[in-house]
Parts: C-alpha cells; sequence; structure tokens
C-alpha cells in the first residue's frame, strides 16, 4: 500500500496505482502523469438528479463463505438504509442489525437477514434483492426505492478503486483478513486501508457489542469512504471513469439503478456536509433480545421505538421532543394509525360515544366491538404508530403496564385500544 501523510503501511497489500485519482506522490497525494481527470471546476456537470422527495436505496452486503459454493442463496451480511433528501440537503443511514425478526412478506416470522436467500431459492420476482427490499420497506414503515447488492469482491475492488480507507486506531486492533495466515494486529497509529482490510475491519464482530458494534463500524465505513473520495477530489475521476469501473464491478453488484441514476445520486450526495448526515444504528433500546421458536438468538422490535428512531434520523432532529398545544395531536393524526376499540366497561355505548369522539380529534377508528369486561383500559400496539400511541396513553392514563407489543403487519389495526370503566368513569367526552 502506499502511504499517506502520517499513515502506517500494512503487509499483504497491493500496490494501488493509477486509480480514479491517478498515481499517488510518496505522500499519498495524487500527481498528474496527463491521465488524471482535470479538477471539478473544469468539468461539466452531469445530469442533475431530477428527484424533489427523499430517495431512499438499501444496501446489502453478501454473506458468502468460503466452504458455500456460487450456486448456494446466501444469506445478507449488511443491511443499510441510505436516505437523501435533495431538497434540505441532508442524508442518513440506518443500519439494521441481520438477526431482527420480523416478518418476511409471503413466509412468516425470521430473521431479517434470510429474505435475501428467500427471495434467491424460490426465484420470486426480483430475486433476493427484491424481497429484501419489501422486508425492509414493511419493517419500517416507508418505501424502498432502490437496491444495491454488493459481494465481498466488489466491495474490495471499489475501496482499491479509490486507493483505501484513512483510519486512526488509538489501541491495538486485530483484523482477520479473508484466507489462512492473513490475521494481523495493528498497534495502535494511523492506517490506510485497502480493500481486504477495510472488509475485516467491516466485518468484524469479536468486541463486546458485537453486532451493533459491527453496524457501527460499517456506517464508519460508509463516512470513510466519504470522506476518502473528498478527501482527494476523486469524485469528478470517478465520475468520468464510471463506465470502466461500473463494467469492472458488475460481476458483484446487483442493482436497479442505472449507471446515470448512480452518477447522479453521488454528484448530488458530494453536496450535502458532513453534519448534515445522520447515522443510526438499531440497537439495544429498540429491540429485546429473545429466543425464536426453534431456539436462535433473535432481536425481537419495539415498533414505535424504531420509528421513533427512524423519524429521528430522517427528520435530522428528534421530532417529538418537545411538542407545542395540540402538536402531539397533529402527529398522531397525520400518522393515520388505524385504532380498534374495543368496549370492556359496563357502559355498553362507551366504544360508540369514544369512537365519535376520537374522530373529532382526527383520528382514524377502523372499527368498535366488545370484549370481556375489564375495570382497567389496555392497549395493543400491533404496528409502528409511535406518536398516535404516546397521545393515547397520556389522554387514557395508560402506563407502560398497560401496553402490549404484538408487531403484526397483516393485522387490520395498528392499534387496539380495549376501554375499561377506567375510561368510562373519568373522560374528556361531552
Amino acid at each position: 500500500m502506499v502511504a499517506v501523510t502520517n499513515a502506517v503501511s500494512l503487509p499483504g497489500d497491493p500496490v494501488l496505482t493509477d486509480r480514479a485519482a491517478g498515481n499517488l506522490d510518496q505522500e499519498g497525494e495524487p500527481v498528474s502523469d496527463g491521465t488524471v481527470p482535470p479538477p471539478a471546476a473544469d468539468m461539466p456537470d452531469p445530469d442533475p438528479w431530477d428527484g424533489v422527495s427523499r430517495v431512499n436505496v438499501l444496501v446489502l452486503g453478501l454473506d458468502l463463505r468460503d466452504d458455500e459454493s456460487e450456486d448456494a442463496a446466501p444469506r445478507s451480511d449488511t443491511m443499510i438504509l441510505l436516505s437523501m433528501d435533495p431538497l434540505k440537503n441532508t442524508a442518513a443511514a440506518i443500519a439494521i442489525p441481520r438477526d431482527m425478526w420480523v416478518p418476511v412478506p409471503g413466509f412468516g416470522y425470521y430473521k431479517i437477514n434470510t429474505a435475501f436467500r428467500f427471495g434467491e431459492l424460490y426465484n420470486l420476482p426480483g430475486g433476493g434483492p427484491q424481497l429484501a427490499a419489501r422486508t425492509v420497506e414493511e419493517f419500517l414503515g416507508i418505501p424502498v426505492h432502490y437496491y444495491a447488492q454488493i459481494d465481498f469482491q466488489a466491495f474490495v475492488d471499489f475501496i482499491d478503486h479509490i486507493n483505501g480507507i484513512k483510519i486512526t486506531f488509538d489501541e491495538p486492533y486485530t483484523l482477520d483478513r479473508r484466507g489462512k495466515w492473513n490475521t494481523v494486529t495493528l498497534e495502535p497509529d494511523t492506517y490506510v486501508l485497502s480493500g481486504e482490510y477495510a472488509l475485516a475491519y467491516a466485518r468484524d464482530r469479536k468486541s463486546e457489542g458485537d453486532d451493533f458494534d459491527r453496524s457501527d463500524r460499517q456506517l464508519e465505513v460508509i463516512l470513510l469512504i466519504r470522506d476518502r473520495i473528498l478527501e482527494f477530489d476523486q469524485l469528478p475521476g470517478l465520475v468520468k471513469n464510471a463506465p470502466a469501473i461500473y463494467e469492472d464491478l458488475s460481476s458483484g453488484i446487483r442493482t436497479n439503478l442505472s449507471l446515470t441514476q448512480v452518477v447522479q445520486l453521488a454528484w448530488k450526495a458530494r453536496e450535502i456536509p458532513r453534519e448534515n448526515i445522520r447515522m443510526v444504528v438499531i440497537g439495544p433500546s429498540q429491540v429485546t433480545i429473545e429466543k425464536s421458536p426453534d431456539g436462535l438468538d433473535i432481536l425481537r422490535p419495539i415498533p414505535d421505538q424504531i420509528r421513533l428512531l427512524r423519524d429521528e434520523a430522517l427528520a435530522q432532529e428528534s421530532v417529538l421532543a418537545p411538542v407545542a398545544e395540540g402538536g402531539l395531536l397533529r402527529l398522531a393524526a397525520d400518522e393515520n394509525a388505524r385504532i380498534m376499540l374495543m368496549n370492556a366497561s359496563s357502559q355498553p355505548d362507551l366504544g360508540e360515544r369514544t369512537s365519535d369522539w376520537l374522530r373529532l380529534q382526527g383520528l382514524d377508528v377502523v372499527g368498535v366491538g366488545s370484549s370481556q369486561y375489564s375495570a382497567i383500559s389496555t392497549l395493543d400496539l400491533r404496528g409502528p404508530a409511535p406518536y398516535a400511541l404516546r397521545w393515547l396513553m397520556e389522554t387514557f392514563g395508560l402506563t407502560q403496564g398497560h401496553i402490549k407489543f404484538s408487531f403484526d403487519p397483516d393485522s387490520d389495526a395498528d392499534i387496539v385500544l380495549i376501554l375499561g370503566d377506567d375510561w368510562a368513569s373519568k373522560n374528556p367526552m361531552p
């Protein structure tokens, strides 16, 4: 590897020369040899991205193991949703742990990383990427416009195309590259990681936080790639050489983005300042650690917490804190959560009266039924509806002990509210 300023070379690295940024001098800076693209100011901009709303792209890394044949249907090793808002000039990334226990459309509940495998095994339209995108779309409750499936070798080749990523370790760090006898412990210093080292860093799961920390590292790598491209001002060269690079990587990339769309998105993304990029990992605060029916370790999502994290990432600020008077009710109404009422009180007409009142508040009541008598009101959350949940909890005086989480995307209601005698005796209805 060619070193950069204050960076240490690593054993076994390829000599990275004449990539997209051209040759490098001894300090890792690009030098002109007549083949380096001209500066960005001298290059015509590609056609601008013509979208006016947020663009969401699911990035999938494949879990290809050394002992599997090329024909085997792998699981996804990495799932990251990249989101860009061209109007607000903001971007976000949401890392989804692979052990998340979710409904895979058409198959029932499984770990989220099996969606890709099922799509491939059963030869579904769009294959593994499309089924993975549908699964994430239903899980997060937002559209997934595009996907990009990248295998390990394509990732390695891309990192080498941008002359590696620069990273500083403050303490010894062990990296286990693919193949035998390729483990190396790096002493505290600044390094430029080639593709194989970058892959080992992104895939490492030996830390205390396991997959949560691993997701953090993968988001870090995304930012390091961005920083590396901007540091060397390589984007113009990458755009100029995009067809050749695309051809070089095409065997390991599967996407429904055209090359033109990739270039347009990349060109727009470079305008987004670092402080406008939000990176989040669905972590311990948004899940419970449990066992699947067949004994697998799984992460069961807490829907309202995941929805809040998602909204925080995409809004670039917490949309729940604080809200003006009436603001929470407006958020709940805009959420369009489907609410089913079940009257369990001693007042026969309480369900219909409450339904009429909630509709006056702008909420969507989809039905009214009856249930076995209960003195206490309770709520069953079946879909991602955090604002409606919070407003109903405050309005009906519910505590966490009154809430049941049974996430079910096939349910006819997002919230089932059971009305007890406590609501019958104390409510603001006329």
